[in-house]
């Protein structure tokens, strides 16, 4: 894992070290720097070693000198590649690089040499007889790549930072993103906080000419659901074998390291069975597993995390904390961010991060199963939407809505006002929109207000809208996986996994998002993924000879934190400062967090995401 900088055109050795310094968290091992005086190309690396430790230092070139690389990632099946390169002539210089096999996939096949990969990455390839720069971003996302072309400059980072250290660019903000963010609580790929910087979204290629300074952006991969038509009366048990046998294969690709590895182990299912896989192929004396929780009750898994942990003999690493250490946490945490990013359990992953990399260097975990596997509460909620927005008249709807809004507040997790107002709101929209309107933070005509300019709704949810229409199936709940997988996933859960592990230089790995796993999961109708109202019933059913029914049947808990209840208490406030700093409607914000504290409506969502864009200014 690392981080990768890169430029060409006005710019000097300082800026491209100034850019890569800005990233040296991703990278604490070892800088490189390359540079093309002819060209005025300049790449630079950070390194966090964990494969070939000695042979793999970066830029790296091939020995003709014709191509240059920065990669940040890894490729799981490069062993395999590798050995296919060599008999079609490849001549290798270091032991297991994969680096190296990037290098020689580029030379070989071009650039669709990127379908052949399984893994994770972000990577720029300077070519120096075609003139170009190729980058790439992985499938879903799960490394960052931000670019940028302005002033003749084209440059690109791991991360905003990055960006920001090169003198000769600027960066202004962007009012539509900031829109976004507010609506969606994160930043949809393309779109970043500022108007000249771009995120390279997953799935995605880039060329970049160095001779006539074009670019261009080409999507080579795109998830979708193509659920079969025709379906085998013994389908469950053949799919939940060839779930067990791809999630295994998955999670024993991924503890390929050189250096000390773990698993994040919360309890819940997912975390559970990569657990149980990890101990499988490297054996329960290796594995170590961590966990932390809270002396809150209501948002602590740390009993089932132990049970896991003890069933499968896993060398277990638990951390207590309570959740006012962790609220104060907030501000630092947020000036630390390369952009704003509104999920608060950004806060216990960046705890379990760094609990984590006191001991080890890679860990495994579980991201990916939801949103697969139809995980989360919105599934159950999308029959019963469905029935009333077809027989409830609009004034009825109205005033159900008015009516469910004298429900007292409550701020534990998921309470049941909360569910009810949340879904009574989306159904004030198109069913395209629901399920960004159910998670948003404000509404259209709030964001109005907000910014005191209008809102168009659909360049606001485009993204969401894009999403639903893209999907071929006609299912809602195949509609509602494209909106988690290709939205939410990417630009919510994979960011904030990476900013708060890379915080504290910890490599994170995600089996549930291996390729083959996911290209038999996309093929399985909707019915098994969610039934009777059981989320995930189909990874539950293959899971059964893995796990105990206490871990896979238990109720599900998010990785929460109390924020509706720290921010009615005061524990966490927004300042009159960081109110400011957002150059936003003052008035308006102070009567949002008026009406919170005094228990009159819950606006946790948006004085959160207020509180991490203010203090991410004074950053």
């Amino acid at each position: 894992m690392c981080g990768i900088t890169g430029f060409v055109g006005t710019g000097t050795r300082d800026d491209i070290r100034r850019m890569t310094d800005a990233i040296r968290h991703r990278g604490p091992d070892a800088e490189g720097f390359w540079h093309d005086p002819a060209a005025g190309v300049y790449f630079g690396h950070r390194r966090l070693s964990i494969l070939d430790l000695t042979g793999g230092s970066q830029p790296m070139s091939t020995a003709d000198g014709k191509r240059t690389i920065v990669f940040n990632g890894e490729i799981y099946n490069h062993l395999a590649l590798r050995a296919e390169m060599v008999r079609e002539g490849a001549l290798f210089s270091t032991d297991h690089s994969d680096t190296e096999v990037l290098l020689h996939g580029y030379r070989l096949w071009g650039d669709d040499f990127v379908n052949r990969l399984n893994g994770m990455w972000s990577l720029a390839i300077y070519d120096r007889d075609r003139g170009r720069i190729f980058l790439s971003r992985d499938r879903f996302g799960k490394k960052p790549l931000f670019y940028t072309l302005q002033n003749g400059i084209f440059a690109f980072a791991s991360e905003l930072s990055a960006l920001r250290g090169h003198g000769a660019l600027h960066f202004s903000r962007s009012e539509i993103a900031l829109k976004k963010y507010f609506a969606y609580g994160y930043l949809p790929a393309p779109h970043t906080v500022f108007t000249e910087v771009r995120k390279l979204p997953g799935g995605h290629s880039l060329v970049y000419d160095l001779k006539s300074g074009e670019l261009s952006v080409n999507k080579y991969w795109d998830f979708q659901i193509e659920p079969y038509e025709i379906v085998p009366d013994n389908a469950e048990d053949i799919w939940c074998e060839q779930i067990r046998e791809r999630l295994s294969a998955a999670v024993e690709r991924r503890l390929m390291s050189d250096v000390p590895l773990g698993v994040f182990l919360s309890g819940g299912i997912d975390s559970s069975a990569v657990t149980a896989y990890a101990v499988k192929h490297a054996g329960a004396a290796r594995m170590k597993t961590f966990c932390i929780g809270f002396t809150e009750a209501d948002f602590d898994e740390s009993r089932y995390a132990s049970k896991v942990a003890k069933l499968f003999g896993t060398a277990h690493r638990e951390e207590i904390l309570s959740m006012e250490m962790a609220g104060g946490l907030v501000p630092e945490l947020s000036r630390r961010l390369d952009e704003p990013m509104g999920d608060a359990s950004l806060l216990p992953t960046y705890l379990l991060s760094r609990h984590t990399r006191r001991e080890v260097t890679v860990a495994l975990g579980g991201d990916g199963g939801d949103e697969l596997f139809a995980g989360y509460d919105p599934f159950r909620a999308l029959t019963a939407a469905s029935v009333y927005d077809r027989i409830i008249p609009k004034p009825l709807h109205k005033a159900i809505t008015l009516l469910a809004g004298r429900l007292p507040v409550s701020h534990r997790y998921m309470s049941i006002d909360f569910k009810i107002k949340r879904t009574l709101r989306g159904l004030d929209f198109a069913p395209q929109l629901w399920n960004a309107v159910w998670m948003s933070t404000l509404l259209p005509e709030q964001l109005t207000r907000l910014f005191g300019t209008p809102t168009d709704v659909e360049e606001l949810y485009e993204e969401a809208i894009a999403c639903w229409d893209s999907c071929r199936s006609p299912d809602m709940v195949d509609k509602t996986l494209a909106f988690f997988t290709k939205l939410y996933l990417q630009d919510d859960i994979l960011v904030k996994g990476d900013r708060a592990s890379m915080m504290v230089s910890l490599e994170v790995r995600a089996p549930f998002l291996d390729i083959e796993l996911v290209d038999l999961v996309r093929r399985i109708p909707a019915r098994y993924k969610i039934r009777n109202g059981v989320t995930k019933y189909l990874l539950k059913k293959a899971l059964e000879p893995v796990l105990p029914k206490e871990i896979l049947y238990r109720k599900k808990k998010g990785f929460g934190v109390p924020v509706g209840k720290w921010l009615k208490e005061r524990t966490l406030v927004v300042t009159q400062e960081e109110m400011a700093r957002t150059g936003l409607n003052m008035s308006f914000m102070n009567r949002l967090y008026d009406d919170h504290v005094a228990g009159k409506t819950d606006h946790r969502l948006f004085l959160w995401n207020l509180k991490v864009l203010g203090s991410w200014l004074e950053g």
